[in-house]
Order: structure tokens, then sequence, then C-alpha cells
């Protein structure tokens, strides 16, 4: 069974942001990055599924600038088999549909049997690029997954919804699923992996391997850090008259409670 994880690089969540001078996006001078949280459970996901399965591959997908073979490398210590590095510098000029079809040309040649992408990234949040790529790939999709059970030719899930309910749904394979964070219990690098890690295969490509890269459709129009103020204001009159004001104002204006 060949298994393909999608992984993003992304500023570390300890980081102190700043916002770039035109206010387009956050400086990246001063960062430190980490592997996308959801992304890493979708990793887990894709290693047990492999280990359940007694063999077959796990190959890691990544578009990101050349920093981010830190988190390729970091992937193939804690077991992942190979990966494709769609290596670019500005994916800023695109979006996810840009991403996506990227990532589809690069998977045209894997014909994987299960896609895993985390549900959305830490840093843009948009939680469409796993949905996009299913799409272009033509593959059965589902979100928000907790639990995954392989059984033959086909895919069982579990999706998480609201107010505590969950849905069980079946699909074929080939299937993409985007994993939610907390399905699993995430695994740490070896000391044995990380060494192996260094001479496991990382293929780079780049857009312009891929066909080039579209322009953005959805662009930020501006990025800014909220102002702080503080405002007082005092309630006269009776106690009674004075507390009802107050219970509205947290009530409807500073909506706590």
């Amino acid at each position: 069974m060949k298994i393909v994880v999608a992984v993003k690089q992304v500023p570390a969540r300890d980081s102190l942001l700043r916002v770039n001078s035109d206010g387009s996006w956050i400086q990246d001078g001063d960062l430190s990055y980490e592997i996308n949280e959801p992304d890493a459970y979708a990793l887990e996901a894709g290693l047990q599924l492999k280990e359940k399965s007694g063999g077959g591959e796990v190959v890691v997908l990544c578009a990101g600038p050349a920093r981010a073979s830190q988190t390729i490398r970091e992937a193939l210590a804690k077991g992942a088999d190979r990966a494709l590095h769609i290596e670019e510098e500005n994916f800023a000029a695109t979006d996810a549909l840009g991403v996506a079809r990227l990532m589809a040309k690069a998977l045209e040649a894997e014909k994987p049997d299960l896609v895993l992408t985390g549900l959305q990234s830490d840093d843009l949040g948009y939680g469409q690029t796993g949905v996009i790529l299913a799409e272009l790939l033509g593959l059965p999709h589902a979100t928000i997954i907790m639990e995954v059970q392989v059984t033959g030719t086909s895919v069982r899930v579990k999706r998480e919804l609201e107010g505590g309910w969950f849905q069980h749904v079946e699909m074929p394979l080939p299937a993409l699923l985007t994993m939610q964070s907390g399905s699993n219990k995430l695994r740490y690098a070896t000391l044995m992996g990380i060494k192996k890690a260094k001479s496991k295969e990382i293929r780079r490509l780049t857009a312009a391997d891929l066909g080039g890269m579209s322009a953005a459709s959805v662009k930020n129009g501006h990025i800014y850090i909220p102002e702080r103020s503080k405002k007082s204001q005092i309630f006269d009159g009776p106690p009674k008259e004075s507390a009802a004001k107050l219970v509205e104002k947290l009530k409807f204006e500073a909506r706590v409670l």
C-alpha cells in the first residue's frame, strides 16, 4: 500500500510574529519553524497504517522553500520512506488552488492508494488545499478525520462533527483524507531513525518542472496586529440599576456571559 502524506513547514507556535513593512505578511527573518501540527497527525496515521499492513510505503510530499527540507528530514526520521519536495521560495505568489495543482502534478506518476493531509495549516488556516487536491486527482475524500481503518479495497473513517458527535463513513480506495489534530499519539524520531533519514531519497522538483505556478486568485489585503486599548466606564445610579447595566454590557458588548 502506497500512502502519500502532505506536510507543510510553518512558523513555530512560540515565535514572536512581526508584520513586514508593507503589511502583506509576517517577517520571516527571526522565525523558527516546525511541521504543521495537523500534518504531524496525518504523518502518524500514515505510519501506523503501514505498520498494521505489514508493508507498503509512506511518501512525504512537501511544497515549500529550501528550509522546508528540515521538516522533510524530520518526517523521514520518524519512519517515512522517501520524499518529494516542491521547492519554491515564493509560494505567497499563489494560493491553495495553485499549490494543489503543483501537488497533483507531482503525484501523477506516484498513483498512491491513500493521500493524507492535515485538516488545515497553522499559518493560513484555509483548510482548502486537501479537498482541492482530491478534486484534481479525482479521488473521493473526507475531512476532519479522527480514525482510519483500511479493509481490502476500501477505507472506513471516523469524522468529528459539532457538539461531540461523530460520523462513520466508508469509501473506496484510492481516497484522500484530511486529518484532525489529536487523532492519535505522535511518536518521536529515534536516533537510528535520524541516522537512516540522511540516506533516504528526497526528490526535488520546481514549479517549472510541474508546468509553472499559477497566480493567486485570492490575496491577503492587509495584515496587522490588533491595537491594545483600555477604556473605563462608570455606571451611575442605584446599585441594582448599575448591576443590570453591567450585565448587559458584559453579555452583548464584551460577550463574556
